[in-house]
């Protein structure tokens, strides 16, 4: 099984989280350890990183075969997470 590594960034929001919330993103970035690319994953355009929406939160991640890296959780319609991705990568 994959390691699991988050930035500091959604490691941050994770901690913002409801409990309710905070189950349910965490549930979907466990299940990614499992599978990184599940068929609902789509790689956004211009990024060589995938993104999962879960709710109304969207998980950017990358991975390769001993560790997934979770980038970004934020929220689904907030276009905050593309402008960090572009500034940071």
């Amino acid at each position: 099984m994959r390691k699991l590594l988050l930035t500091h960034r959604a490691h941050d929001f994770l901690n913002e989280l409801t409990a309710k919330s905070f189950r349910q993103v965490g549930r979907a970035v466990l299940s990614l350890l499992k599978d990184p690319r599940p068929p609902d994953s789509k790689l956004p355009s211009g990024f060589p990183y995938y993104r999962i929406d879960i709710g109304e939160y969207r998980i950017v991640s990358r991975f390769d075969e001993e560790t997934l890296f979770v980038l970004f959780i934020g929220k689904r319609n907030d276009g905050d997470v593309y402008k960090e991705l572009k500034r940071l990568f």
